[in-house]
């Protein structure tokens, strides 16, 4: 089975999804969530849809829990402060560890004051299996980017498989469709969760209930889902 990339089919565990012997030699592959290497072969370690993004690989299922992964954005919720960083929850089976310095413009003297609850959109910075990811709230060539905490709003859960497909190119078909309508903002981890804010709580409702009922739609029905949405709300 293995040879060529294979992105967007469903694999198995066991099922050989790239061979890194054939791989040109100037291409760098990152593996994410759900791969592992063994010898000269990417091998998937979980069921669910093989994706390939850039220079990305992983396998995505529709599950709750989220496995972190380097370079992924995910939004965190704070639990607790320790002198050098706080501590992040990600939904994760460990908790991330997020350097109280890792935000754009903070010093010793301007650190951000995150309560515990305080919601963080951050980056996974370095992840390994069983141990605390190291996150951050800068891009990789040190500014905000959109990272940083995100104050009031609405932050609800959803699978990674949804939330990996809001994130993805192009826009999903219900972020489309409501951005037609409606003003409101929206962060999304892969982690599975979902922060929008809007001016009205009506809005922010609305926008959330159609996102959390898109997930089995196709596009024409997520466009209908809206529409329907916005009638009802008149």
């Amino acid at each position: 089975m293995g040879g060529e990339e294979g992105a967007s089919r469903i694999v198995l565990p066991g099922d050989v999804v790239f061979d890194l012997a054939a791989q040109a030699q100037n291409k760098v592959l990152r593996l994410g969530s759900g791969l592992s290497q063994d010898a000269d072969r990417v091998v998937a370690i979980k069921a669910g849809r093989l994706n390939h993004a850039k220079s990305k690989l992983w396998v995505e299922g529709s599950q709750k829990r989220y496995i972190p992964s380097a370079e992924d954005s995910v939004i965190g919720i704070v639990i607790d402060r320790r002198a050098e960083e706080f501590l992040v929850d990600l939904n994760a089976p460990v908790l991330g560890l997020l350097p109280i310095l890792s935000f754009e413009g903070a010093t010793r003297k301007n650190i951000p004051n995150l309560k515990e609850g305080a919601v963080v959109y951050g980056r996974v910075v370095k992840a390994h299996r069983d141990i605390s990811p190291a996150l951050s709230c800068l891009d990789a060539s040190g500014k905000g980017s959109g990272y940083g905490p995100l104050k009031e709003g609405y932050l609800f859960e959803c699978s990674t498989g949804l939330a990996r497909s809001l994130l993805g190119t192009p826009t999903y078909p219900v972020l489309e469709a409501l951005g037609k309508s409606l003003a409101f903002e929206i962060a999304v981890g892969v982690n599975g969760r979902v922060w929008v804010k809007s001016d009205a709580p009506a809005t922010t409702v609305l926008v959330s209930n159609a996102i959390i009922n898109s997930e089995c739609l196709s596009a024409a029905q997520q466009h209908i889902l809206v529409q329907k949405l916005l009638q009802a709300a008149k």
